[in-house]
């Protein structure tokens, strides 16, 4: 009882500390998604030049997601008409370059890991878009398409296919600042959160699990901590594959990274393993449904590369620098609530995530939320009953 009571300490030490973090993400991301119209979004990225990928990893940072929401999104982008290239850098964006994740893991880890992620996360798109201009050939690319117009449901179908945008004219402040702007906002960020609250709670448990229960010497041999130059080598292969085996997406992962930063983890490794929420297995399984199993294979040998390398470059380049910070000086919390900057920021945070909810409530928001992880027809319809309710409110 006294370990589990220890492991449960670590995870809610954890929860309280990312709070407001997580809360200020998803506001910023739910008011981008309140007046950025999805079809602007399909019609920005018709193709895989450069520029468009650029705008595509810019868009997908915006409209910040669950793993499983931003995967169900790239596909409901890449039927609409979105180039297949594009719609990936759009998803590898809005799970991995995003607020959120930047301010956990400042807080949890250290800046430098943010400056890490969001520079890792453009080498990560470009040596994806390579990758694919060299071996995605069109007859593979073609099945892909024809299976994903099946339409067979994976999981958060009905929250990629809402467009819960404020229909209205005027400029950005005037929708957003209208009663339909509120509205709208308010239930993105709900959804936003009902969407990423179980792979949260799954992640801060394991991760308090694995820093109360496995002893530092396990990570230290696992890692080759004693051989600095193999644990550069090994850190951003092996960073993926254990991502891959817990299970754990987004921001639920993030807890979890810094166990294995002080277990002996390379600095790279962290990286790669953050990135590969994209690759754990009920994600893969996804992918075959959508896409197809060859596609499948092809998107879980493409993403591993490209995770790879990105974990070599910010290794290197901040080695490099100087700038990879002493795992010593991480710190898995234990202290639980304490009067300092983290308590009056949650207070000020949850007030506000009071009134987006308690909105959320009284504007239709509970039946959405029910077609949330449906079809994307019923998300569709869910979407536009919700805007008719508006109308007839307003």
């Amino acid at each position: 009882m006294e370990a589990i009571g220890h492991a449960l300490s670590i995870a809610g030490s954890m929860t309280w500390e990312v709070t407001w973090a997580l809360i200020l993400g998803f506001a910023l991301s739910a008011v981008v998604q309140a007046v950025v119209r999805r079809s602007t979004v399909v019609r920005l990225l018709g193709d895989d030049r450069p520029r468009t990928l650029a705008l595509s990893a810019g868009l997908g940072a915006a409209s910040s997601s669950c793993s499983y929401a931003a995967v169900a999104l790239a596909r409901s982008l890449f039927r609409k008409g979105a180039n297949f290239t594009a719609a990936m850098a759009f998803e590898i964006a809005s799970t991995n370059m995003v607020v959120e994740l930047g301010v956990i893991l400042a807080l949890l880890m250290g800046w430098q890991f943010t400056a890490a992620e969001f520079a890792g996360g453009p080498v990560m798109i470009v040596v994806l878009a390579v990758l694919f201009r060299l071996f995605l050939r069109e007859g593979l690319l073609n099945r892909a398409r024809e299976q994903a117009e099946h339409g067979i449901a994976g999981s958060m179908e009905g929250h990629a296919a809402m467009d819960m945008s404020v229909q209205a004219k005027g400029g950005f402040a005037r929708r957003l600042f209208s009663r339909d702007g509120f509205t709208s906002v308010s239930h993105i960020f709900v959804m936003e959160w009902a969407a990423i609250v179980r792979d949260l709670v799954v992640g801060l448990l394991i991760a308090g699990a694995i820093a109360a229960w496995v002893p530092d010497d396990f990570w230290r041999a696992f890692f080759l901590e004693e051989h600095p130059l193999a644990a550069k080598l090994i850190g951003p292969l092996i960073g993926p594959l254990v991502a891959v085996a817990t299970f754990v997406c987004s921001i639920g992962n993030v807890p979890l990274a810094v166990v294995l930063w002080k277990g002996g983890i390379s600095f790279g490794g962290v990286i790669a393993f953050i990135f590969a929420d994209l690759l754990i297995l009920p994600i893969l399984n996804i992918y075959r449904k959508y896409y197809g199993a060859r596609m499948a294979v092809f998107l879980l040998v493409t993403f591993f590369a490209a995770m790879a390398v990105a974990g070599y470059a910010v290794e290197f380049a901040f080695g490099g620098l100087g700038l990879i910070p002493d795992p010593a000086d991480a710190t898995i919390p234990e202290e639980g609530i304490t009067w300092n900057y983290t308590t009056w920021l949650n207070i000020v945070f949850l007030l506000l995530a009071a009134s987006l909810l308690a909105r959320f409530w009284r504007t239709g928001g509970p039946a959405m939320l029910r077609m949330m992880g449906g079809s994307p027809e019923a998300g569709e319809q869910g979407h536009a009953h919700s805007h008719t309710r508006h109308g007839h409110n307003h």
